[in-house]
């Protein structure tokens, strides 16, 4: 006897492609312990069009798709905040297994293209590094 509905029979092919997809899209990844974060603020220059700044914010997020030492990356703009003299405009938060993957990402090509394509735009950058308390 055949089952009335068809469409659980599709279902599995199609939630398997669906975590497959993921996987390769880099929008999903295995739970990695991640010791060590670093935080990237920078403060563009004066002037410096927003299609740049758009730029910079879309190539600092795929480094993570790029750099498999980076575990997690967020970031954004800096909120505007009235009467304050704000000292950054973008803030990236990025974490790694160890001190070996931030080495890892310093010395990396896809990091390195990625300052040289941007660093004219740039006035001034912090980058700190910390351990993650637990």
């Amino acid at each position: 006897m055949k089952p009335k509905n068809k469409t659980l029979g599709y279902m599995l092919p199609v939630f398997i492609l669906g975590v497959f997809m993921l996987v390769i899209y880099g929008a999903y990844t295995p739970h990695q312990k991640a010791e060590i974060q670093r935080i990237v603020c920078v403060k563009f220059k004066a002037g410096t069009p927003a299609a740049e700044i758009e730029k910079h914010m879309a190539e600092f997020a795929n480094l993570r798709r790029q750099i498999p030492a980076i575990v997690g990356y967020t970031g954004g703009k800096v909120l505007e905040q009235q009467n304050t003299n704000q000292d950054f405009d973008a803030i990236h938060y990025l974490t790694f297994r160890n001190e070996e993957g931030i080495e890892t990402y310093n010395s990396h090509p896809k990091y390195n293209e990625f300052v040289k394509n941007n660093e004219a735009n740039w006035d001034k950058v912090l980058e700190l590094s910390s351990d993650i308390e637990k």
